[in-house]
């Protein structure tokens, strides 16, 4: 049986590290885009899963599996994530093929004590916009929690239109930051945007405040119409333009 598997949803993932808590994991995120280094980095992966046939290696696409991405911090690509089990051993960013491979080699031979634990809570969010920058937050710790939906209030009345996504407009951080961007230029709708990656408070908030787990998040009027999912369906049919007009 292979130990290398393109993973294709949360669930498999579970139910693969899930078969031997003692193996050693090696989560390798990437993305086709054109010009990063994600295709040098996945001979390295893939070389690395012939040398060590006792390690299970997971090649996971960020942007199609945004929500295994976000649970394990992934911000950019190619991210590599060294697992025991359930337990985090090493968290490697970046194209640092030698570090990586020094990684797998060293915990791959040996157990390692845990560093600390990835079944936790999903990452966290931030902002700015296509015309305007919005105000910079607070240091983390300052605000009160009446204080903060106070500043959330504020940030998604900034505009007519707010896109809450990960990266800017010009350097989206994720797929669907991306698609929803190029939806909203399509529809020739003028929007800031708030890049969540920049503020977790903010991240976290919106998901709370709106509940919506998920980013990108699209404000009209001070008020959540939805994800990409949800945009794409009423720019289909009119009806955001008609809220936008409204």
């Amino acid at each position: 049986m292979s130990n290398f598997h393109d993973v294709t949803s949360p669930d498999e993932l579970k139910s693969l590290l899930s078969q031997d808590l003692q193996r050693v994991s090696l989560l390798s995120f990437w993305a086709p885009m054109e010009g990063n280094p994600c295709e040098q980095t996945n001979k390295v992966v893939t070389a690395l899963s012939e040398q060590h046939k006792n390690i299970l290696v997971l090649s996971i696409q960020a942007m199609e599996q945004e929500e295994i991405a976000d649970s394990f911090d992934v911000e950019s690509v190619p991210t590599f994530i060294v697992l025991r089990g359930h337990t985090l051993l090493e968290k490697i960013v970046g194209a640092d093929a030698a570090k990586l491979t020094e990684s797998i080699s060293k915990h791959a031979r040996q157990p390692t004590e845990a560093l600390s634990k990835t079944d936790k809570a999903p990452a966290a969010p931030p902002a700015t916009t296509d015309t305007k920058v919005l105000p910079p937050a607070k240091a983390e710790g300052e605000e009160t929690p009446e204080e903060l939906e106070a500043r959330l209030r504020k940030l998604m009345n900034q505009s007519k239109v707010v896109a809450f996504i990960k990266g800017s407009p010009d350097a989206p951080r994720c797929g669907f930051s991306r698609k929803v961007v190029a939806l909203l230029r399509d529809e020739k709708i003028d929007f800031t945007y708030f890049d969540i990656l920049t503020d977790e408070s903010v991240r976290q908030g919106l998901k709370a405040l709106n509940d919506w787990p998920t980013f990108p998040q699209i404000i009209v009027n001070g008020e959540l119409i939805g994800g990409l999912d949800v945009v794409q369906e009423m720019a289909e049919s009119g009806e955001l333009q008609e809220a936008v007009a409204a």
